[in-house]
């Protein structure tokens, strides 16, 4: 199993969040909107600026720094 960060996946890639390596207001944030270890997520779009994942049909927009400390596997 190949871990790596969110911000580091292509368009189209599937991946269960592992670890979320942020603060505990940042983790909190994205706790809410449904980004916590074991979801699945699709990146639907990431070249520039925010990294964007489809999580449950819904699309969230991650910030780039976020998405870093984002530890995601296959």
């Amino acid at each position: 199993m190949l871990t790596t960060s969110l911000a580091k996946l292509h368009s189209g890639e599937i991946c269960k969040i592992q670890k979320i390596n942020a603060g505990m207001n940042a983790t909190k944030r994205l706790y809410e909107m449904g980004l916590n270890t074991g979801s699945r997520v699709k990146v639907v779009k990431n070249d520039i600026g925010p990294v964007i994942v489809s999580l449950y049909g819904n699309k969230i927009a991650v910030g780039r720094g976020l998405a870093e400390k984002i530890i995601v596997a296959d």
